[in-house]
């Protein structure tokens, strides 16, 4: 049974925080307006959130975060999560935990943006700051990042799966096509840092730009282009073509990262397990772009 079937809420939240940092015993404790799927989330005050692992399968996450994350945020242009404290397993609750700084935003699933060709440019500029740190004895793709930045193949029958299972409402033989250009595309550089759920509900906006970069749990060193998927999730064609400019981005890399975006939408609108039903209307959109582009 994973926890999110159990009953994770703000009471609980109140006796960890009780029980291991009773110096913020006081503070008020509720549920953040938007949480992710890997992660439940809550308020600590004004100033700090509460963060606990949904499953067993994203509990390793927290100590990759406790080690790295200090480090990244000194080389990013702008501000990413810092934990502030590592909470244990109790209450019930099986697994560590994280007390994080809050950062400001609105996230970009809903902020408007006020120049997507400035917006497009930001994000270039976030992911090749992160791709130039270091990556010496970093995280390699794994189970802890659902091998994030690891070979495309990986998930090829499941793909093929997905196609099976959407039937006549998809084209099969054009998202076969596309999948398989993907697959065909060789990824030959040294690895290098990646986001790995480089995606709208994890970028923060204030005033209409890019303000913060959140949940890292997806974080590794290997291929970056899964990070590239977010080219057919928000922007249009003149958008993302601004982008990869940006980003210099080769030929193979940007059909591999198409790749990582065909897989998301397939899945979600067929409704695997572990995927996300809210998520279904932007899946179609990325379907549709990624079958134009391979027309």
């Amino acid at each position: 049974m994973t926890l999110r079937s159990a009953h994770i809420d703000a009471d609980l939240v109140r006796r960890l925080v009780a029980a291991q940092f009773p110096q913020w015993a006081a503070l008020p404790i509720r549920p953040v307006a938007a949480d992710g799927w890997d992660n439940r989330t809550f308020h600590l005050g004004d100033q700090m959130t509460a963060r606990l692992p949904s499953a067993e399968a994203y509990s390793s996450q927290v100590a990759k975060e406790h080690r790295w994350l200090p480090a990244l945020s000194r080389r990013l242009p702008v501000p990413i999560p810092v934990p502030l404290a590592l909470g244990r397993p109790g209450e019930g609750y099986p697994w560590n935990w994280s007390v994080y700084a809050w950062l400001n935003g609105e996230t970009a699933r809903t902020a408007r943006i006020d120049d997507a060709r400035q917006y497009a440019v930001s994000l270039a500029g976030f992911l090749l700051a992160l791709q130039r740190i270091d990556a010496s004895g970093a995280p390699q793709p794994g189970p802890h990042n659902g091998y994030r930045g690891g070979p495309l193949v990986k998930y090829d029958a499941e793909t093929r799966h997905a196609v099976a299972v959407l039937g006549d409402s998809v084209d099969a033989e054009a998202a076969i096509g596309a999948w398989q250009a993907s697959l065909a595309a060789p990824w030959e550089g040294p690895p290098v840092w990646l986001h790995g759920d480089f995606s709208p509900r994890n970028l923060l906006v204030q005033n209409g730009r890019l303000s913060a970069v959140i949940d890292f749990g997806c974080c590794a060193v290997g291929d970056p282009a899964c990070d590239l998927a977010i080219a057919w999730t928000v922007f249009s064609k003149e958008t993302r073509d601004v982008f990869r400019a940006a980003l210099m981005v080769d030929r193979d890399s940007w059909l591999r990262g198409r790749g990582w975006a065909l897989w998301k939408a397939l899945i979600i609108l067929a409704g695997l397990p572990g995927t996300d039903p809210s998520e279904r209307k932007t899946s179609l959109a990325v379907l549709e772009k990624v079958l134009a582009d391979q027309a």
